[in-house]
């Protein structure tokens, strides 16, 4: 299995290239990303942080004494804004409480004590968690992703009913944890996804990974 991973890892890379994971300034605000990417494309959420940046918003405590109403209005391009701003209230409030608005004391904590932590709030899921993990503190955690359990479906590589857990344990369990190449690895995957592993009409005559 380590093998395997390892050949599909090597191919993404020399086909597709560092891709630059992920697209923010702060780690704050790839928290803030992390957060309203659930079930929506990045160019809305990128618009939604566009408004919060052009209203100088980005900043956790002026974002968490905005009113929620007020801070729904100004993540519509997200989707489901009046939901997502409850659930960035409710992350803020930890982060504010928690960890006094600082990314950095956060990030001296460990990864799976702050992934409980996380999965304790009213609205982050493993995925969001794990995101916030790996690209906001550049700690060693495999997001999985539809796209990712997509893939490694359809080259037999998991069973259909394998859950969140199963699959992130397969990478962790046998890829070296490292964060730079976990970020790495599951953009290249993402990339395959949009591009080649679609849903409904997967182009596998020229997919990069054809003949593994």
């Amino acid at each position: 299995m380590k093998n395997k991973l390892l050949s599909i890892y090597r191919k993404l890379y020399s086909t597709f290239g560092s891709q630059g994971w992920w697209p923010a300034s702060t780690p704050f605000e790839v928290t803030v990303g992390a957060i309203l990417t659930q079930n929506t494309s990045w160019s809305n959420v990128e618009k939604a942080i566009d408004n919060l940046k052009s209203r100088k918003l980005l900043r956790a405590k002026v974002l968490y004494r905005l009113p929620e109403k007020s801070l729904a209005r100004i993540i519509k391009p997200a989707g489901y804004y009046n939901v997502k701003a409850k659930r960035l209230r409710n992350f803020l409030k930890f982060f504010i409480q928690r960890y006094h608005a600082s990314i950095r004391r956060m990030a001296s904590v460990k990864a799976m004590v702050l992934r409980n932590q996380l999965l304790a709030i009213n609205g982050i899921g493993p995925e969001t968690a794990d995101s916030i993990i790996l690209y906001a503190l550049h700690k060693p955690v495999f997001v999985i992703d539809a796209y990712t359990k997509r893939i490694l479906l359809r080259h037999g590589l998991i069973k259909d009913s394998a859950c969140y857990e199963d699959i992130q344990r397969l990478f962790m369990h046998n890829l070296k944890r490292s964060g730079e190449m976990f970020n790495e690895y599951h953009a290249l995957l993402v990339k395959l996804g949009k591009d080649f592993c679609l849903k409904h009409k997967p182009k596998c005559h020229c997919c990069p990974l054809k003949k593994i």
